[in-house]
């Protein structure tokens, strides 16, 4: 998720239609500037160069488990129409990429399904199966944690959070910022307690590896 309001004005975006590297292009309607979703700024136009500010909240999940926790969710729709079909399906569960554009790092195979983010101004990425039911890692002298149910969908978001320095252990399997009484809740997939002592969400995105790579080269692989 990402602020609207840029540099004390307020913009409005839409899908441009166009993509890099496979990946969506928002355009704005104020300046006509499109802007990356995985470089988290503009990249042409009266904006080229302005950096978009992330925000806490944005959960990514199936509707299954949606609707399960929040019934009464109101659905946008279209003339009282929704269409049931995945149209995606065949794309996520094959090892096909988007029209030729494979990965040319080659450190990890193009639809490997990665936690990616900027952090600092570098680029890094976990994959999904180094973070199941919860890890703890390390970036130079700082601590984070990041949590994904066993064998969970590709359309899971992953939970990660800033330690911020502080300790975290596993207790009654929990796990608890030590010496608070702040855990992890995996059925609300965030740390609940005492406000002061739960750590911040870490913003980034969950997607194939070949669609991070290709937009940011140099990227550090996490393990």
């Amino acid at each position: 998720m990402y602020d609207r309001d840029i540099n004390d004005s307020t913009y409005s975006f839409e899908a441009s239609g166009g993509l890099i590297h496979a990946t969506l292009i928002m355009q704005d309607r104020e300046t006509d500037s499109y802007w990356s979703i995985m470089t988290n700024e503009s990249i042409n136009g009266k904006a080229k160069g302005t950096k978009l500010n992330e925000l806490p909240g944005g959960v990514k999940m199936q509707w299954k488990n949606w609707v399960k926790n929040h019934p009464n969710t109101l659905v946008l729709s279209v003339k009282g129409r929704e269409d049931s079909r995945n149209v995606y399906s065949n794309y996520f569960t094959s090892d096909g990429v988007f029209k030729g554009h494979y990965a040319t790092d080659k450190r990890m195979a193009d639809k490997v399904p990665v936690f990616a983010f900027h952090y600092k101004n570098k680029n890094y990425a976990i994959p999904h199966s180094r973070i199941e039911d919860g890890k703890i890692v390390k970036i130079e002298d700082e601590f984070f944690f990041m949590f994904r149910p066993e064998n969970s969908s590709v359309y899971q978001s992953t939970a990660a959070y800033n330690l911020e320095n502080r300790e975290i252990e596993i207790k009654n399997t929990k796990w608890l910022i030590s010496n608070t009484n702040c855990y992890f809740n995996s059925s609300e997939y965030k740390f609940v307690g005492d406000s002061p002592d739960c750590p911040p969400a870490l913003q980034g995105l969950d997607t194939f590896w070949y669609t991070w790579s290709l937009t940011n080269p140099g990227t550090i692989i996490l393990y």
